[in-house]
């Protein structure tokens, strides 16, 4: 996970002030109409996302965008409380799929703690910047009142944004998409309301390919020590697609993969069960 800090005062101030469009304005499409509020999918999808799905429609409603630097988290926090739990590739693709499951974390209201499922696009440009896209959920210590929200961040607007209008509780499985059209501007999709839903779209430095993650992110604020204990997140149907536009298909043992260690999958208490390489699988607190 990226993100911006500033003083949590500041951050606060930020949260109240910067309520408005999930992404600029190229991002909106004219032709795709609002989405409504709805209710979340309990089918999978028919269709793959685009911008001729049928039913396609934009996230409209009320979104929270908050900045919080990753570069001064990672230099003050200890080796315990950071955790990625999950795989990137280890070539290029044009997109990635799955179902994650939400769940309630124990995350501390006025901190910097956070616990996330998402996937992610990205690109090292060089020189220490990485260009990329992710979504999915998240529950954290600074917005939200111990809600679990859809959100997006992106190295454009360099925000995280929160969709207040997709209402999420424990036990929901929502499935995203993020790919591009091989025309450099990638797409961040929520399957809801059993519809397509826009959630934003933007012309980043990645290309018509990109390496991809999947993770169960959990973070610990660095100056507030202390487990944050997270129920068993489930992350299933994980496909990559190909670049130029091509099919999908499962994220399977032939797929160049990178993960890390059984010891670092274990650290500070949380466990990855990978149930099938590497399409399917769970993480979260370590069982006893």
């Amino acid at each position: 996970m990226r993100f911006r800090l500033s003083a949590f005062a500041g951050l606060i101030a930020v949260l109240g002030a910067t309520l408005g469009a999930a992404a600029p304005a190229q991002s909106r499409p004219k032709e795709l109409p609002a989405c409504g509020k709805g209710k979340a999918s309990t089918t999978a999808p028919t269709t793959r996302p685009s911008m001729r799905a049928a039913g396609a429609c934009r996230a409209t409603g009320r979104v929270l965008e908050a900045g919080v630097d990753i570069n001064q988290v990672r230099t003050h926090y200890t080796p315990s409380g950071y955790h990625h739990l999950g795989a990137g590739t280890a070539g290029e693709w044009g997109g990635v799929s799955g179902r994650i499951e939400v769940v309630d974390g124990a995350v501390r209201p006025n901190t910097y703690d956070f616990v996330a499922g998402r996937f992610m696009v990205k690109r090292d440009l060089g020189g220490g910047s990485i260009s990329w896209l992710e979504a999915g959920w998240a529950e954290t210590g600074w917005a939200g009142q111990g809600r679990q929200h859809i959100y997006t961040f992106n190295t454009n607007t360099k925000t995280w944004q929160f969709y207040d209008q997709y209402h999420l509780r424990a036990g929901d499985r929502v499935w995203l998409d993020l790919h591009t059209d091989a025309d450099n501007v990638w797409q961040a999709w929520l399957w809801w309301n059993n519809r397509w839903n826009l959630l934003t779209a933007q012309r980043l430095p990645v290309g018509q390919s990109a390496y991809v993650e999947q993770y169960v992110e959990v973070h610990v604020d660095p100056s507030k020590p202390a487990h944050v204990l997270v129920p068993t997140v489930t992350v299933d149907n994980v496909q990559l697609r190909a670049p130029g536009g091509g099919p999908y298909r499962f994220w399977r043992e032939d797929v160049g993969t990178l993960t890390a260690d059984a010891a670092k999958q274990r650290n500070g208490g949380f466990c990855l069960n990978w149930r099938t390489l590497y399409d399917t699988w769970d993480a979260g607190d370590c069982p006893g």
